[in-house]
Parts: C-alpha cells; structure tokens; sequence
C-alpha cells in the first residue's frame, strides 16, 4: 500500500481516502495547511494542525493521539516534513503524494469552512 521514498512513506490520494473515510477508517486525515488554506477548501473529515503549529511544538488533538495520520498539505511537500516530524515524535504518519491539489484533481470532496464546496489555494 505504501511508495517508499527517501523521505519516507507516502500513499496516493486514492489511498489516502480510502484510509481515511468511510465507516470504518484505519487513519485519520491531518491537515497541515496554514488556516486561510484550510478555510477555503479541505478534505471532508480531516483534522487541522498547521505545520507552524507542529513545528512550535504543538500536541495533536486529543481524539487523535495514538492513531494512525495520513498528512496532507496543498502539493505534497510541507506533509512531508509534517509526517517526518511526527514519527520523530512516535506517531504513524504517512503523507499524502501531491496533497490536496491531487485530491481536488481525482475528483474527491472538497468542502469549506461551512461544508459548502470549497477549493485549493
């Protein structure tokens, strides 16, 4: 299920959704986009930490401690390093190869900040 690269494990958007939807997910989405990105249009369901956030040394969300994380960002890199940050850290964490930008182009959801359809910025 995984590509391994140099940088670590990473997974399709298709495997990305089908990880982290549906009534049974074995991960859970993080978002690590910076807030306007965020607001305009993510990933049904996905949980928002920004990478700053995670950088100054931020804690996850409790409902998401100790689970499995499939990172996302807009193109790829910043979950990279998100992903890299968090299993220093001790979390399973994959990210996700060309973000949110390759999952808005395989035609999976897309919601703003009130559940409206959103888009990528």
């Amino acid at each position: 299920m995984f590509l391994f690269r140099r940088n670590g494990p990473r997974v399709t958007v298709d495997e990305a959704r089908s990880r982290t939807s549906g009534d049974q997910p074995d991960a859970v989405l993080l978002d690590v986009r910076e807030k306007p990105e965020w607001t305009a249009g993510h990933a049904p369901g996905a949980v928002h930490v920004p990478l700053t956030e995670l950088v100054a040394g931020a804690a996850l969300p409790d409902r998401v401690q100790g689970c499995p994380l499939v990172v996302i960002c807009r193109s790829g890199h910043r979950s990279q390093q998100a992903a890299k940050l968090l299993a220093e850290r001790g979390a399973q964490a994959v990210d996700v190869e060309g973000g949110m930008n390759a999952w808005a182009a395989a035609g999976h959801p897309v919601v703003d900040e009130r559940g409206n359809s959103g888009r990528i910025t």
